[in-house]
């Protein structure tokens, strides 16, 4: 089938298309109300988030349901990329696509575990007791190891035997106060989690 087709024609063709398309897309089509879906992140609550993965320190959007002030439960339903982010302007990595999974799994710990020792499993206890036990062991090694001069008589202020290894997906401020907090302490082993 061979169809002569003259440019005025072509350009009158398009224009009505183009027209009608602008049409529907602005409401004058016919469409039922009760056809059209809801968003499904509509009623849900946005926490901007960092990814917890590596050092690149990429940004997310957690949406959640659930209003934890009512006393209801939370639960975020979708995790995506945060294109505000000047990272990763929105893109995740196949294991940041996939936080969801992560925030969902069963084997996810959700609190703190110790192994007493000689036992062969780890038991859950209280942040507070995690926390109290590590300021007390941390404390006690530091009184028994700080070394205040070296063998010259310089004051040094080191702690040689306890180290820190700091999280590399921080925001500045964080990493400043961390870095503060160690070298206040006199720890030297200090090191970053994008470097292991």
């Amino acid at each position: 089938m061979n169809m002569e087709l003259s440019r005025r024609q072509f350009i009158a063709g398009a224009s009505a298309g183009v027209a009608g398309t602008a049409l529907g897309a602005w409401g004058f089509a016919d469409v039922d109300a009760a056809a059209i879906r809801p968003f499904k992140l509509a009623s849900t609550t946005q926490t901007r988030n960092t990814c917890p993965y590596c050092s690149v320190a990429c940004g997310i959007i957690m949406y959640s349901k659930g209003n934890l002030t009512k006393g209801e439960t939370s639960e975020i339903v979708h995790i995506e990329g945060d294109v505000d982010h000047p990272t990763n302007r929105g893109t995740l990595c196949p294991k940041g696509a996939a936080l969801l999974d992560f925030v969902h799994s069963d084997s996810r710990l959700k609190s703190p575990m110790h192994r007493k020792p000689g036992s062969d499993k780890f038991e859950k206890v209280s942040w507070n007791e995690a926390l109290d036990r590590i300021a007390r062991l941390m404390k006690d090694d530091r009184d028994k190891n700080f070394v205040a001069k070296n063998s010259d008589g310089v004051t040094v202020n080191r702690w040689l035997t306890t180290g820190f290894l700091a999280a590399s997906a921080t925001t500045n401020e964080t990493a400043w106060a961390t870095y503060k907090v160690v070298r206040s302490l006199g720890i030297l082993a200090f090191d970053n989690q994008a470097r292991v």
